[in-house]
């Protein structure tokens, strides 16, 4: 699991997969969330401005991220 550092909280979830790479565009960024394919702390998340906070795990793909607030 990869632990990322943002500087305010909360962050919008389509935002967050964007600024990590974990994917190429905003676009596709809310495509991956509307069909599904993102899980927040292990449930689907289909709201693509969910709010994400410390401590929230985030997986994509073989991706797992860990929010943690500077």
């Amino acid at each position: 699991m990869r632990e990322v550092t943002i500087s305010k909280e909360p962050i919008e979830l389509n935002k967050l997969l964007k600024f990590e790479a974990l994917v190429a565009s905003g676009g596709e960024a809310n495509r991956v969330i509307s069909e599904g394919l993102v899980l927040v702390n292990g449930e689907i998340e289909t709201r693509k401005r969910k709010k994400i906070v410390t401590g929230d795990v985030v997986e994509f793909g073989n991706e797992e991220i860990c929010i943690r607030l500077d």
